[in-house]
């Protein structure tokens, strides 16, 4: 799951970067409000937390332009004003939840999955292809009858696969939408976690390949190269 947090104060971001990180996220920081908009607008995101007070464009600036261009991503604002009115305001703004600075990290996360848990269209988190079966939620991978173990970073790269089943998918796509975006675009670490998937789910080589390599172009999961 990959999250943008829109804070000017370096150490408030950094230090929620870092415990969400903990927690499996993955996290991109903006410093100003004209740069978050920019960030969200390059990339794709499953939550976006934004502070009020931001340089440049405001908080509610930000999640107006936001809203403008998708009104299904939860954002959650942080906020040092504990009054009714900007409760009232920044629900008005269809935000799904705030938080009033300072707060401890627990209750943000405790906010954080509340927002995730809420219907917005059903997707389902459970995906087959030929017979290789993955539930995201529960972290669970098999192919056949033999259980599959793959690192977080592996689940995020095959979920992105699977969701884009058919579609070629280049590298810098799958570096900007599995990890973050100050990640090495040099490193070979897309090869790499591609190569260990392949793998994990064909370690005989006695089932059909189901990611291949469109050379020149990037990947592709399907039952089929052409």
């Amino acid at each position: 799951m990959k999250i943008l947090i829109i804070e000017d104060d370096k150490k408030t971001s950094n230090l929620l970067k870092d415990s969400l990180k903990k927690e499996f996220f993955t996290v991109d920081l903006s410093e100003t409000g004209d740069d978050g908009i920019y960030i969200f607008q390059t990339n794709t995101y499953d939550l976006i937390l934004v502070d009020y007070n931001l340089p440049g464009k405001n908080g509610d600036e930000v999640i107006t332009e936001i809203r403008k261009e998708n009104k299904k991503v939860p954002i959650i604002a942080l906020t040092v004003e504990a009054e009714q009115s900007m409760k009232n305001k920044l629900f008005n703004m269809e935000i799904d939840d705030y938080i009033t600075k300072p707060f401890i990290f627990e209750d943000l996360l405790t906010r954080i999955k509340a927002v995730m848990r809420r219907p917005r269209e059903i997707k389902s988190q459970i995906y087959k292809i030929d017979d290789l079966f993955v539930d995201v939620e529960k972290h669970a991978v098999k192919r056949g009858k033999n259980k599959i173990y793959l690192t977080f970073k592996e689940l995020m790269l095959l979920e992105y696969f699977l969701k884009n089943q058919g579609k070629i998918l280049s590298r810098t796509v799958l570096m900007e939408n599995v990890w973050d975006f100050n990640a090495d675009p040099f490193s070979n670490t897309i090869e790499s976690h591609i190569l260990k998937i392949r793998k994990k789910i064909n370690p005989n080589k006695d089932k059909r390949d189901l990611i291949h390599t469109i050379k020149g172009r990037g990947y592709k999961l399907d039952l089929s190269k052409w």
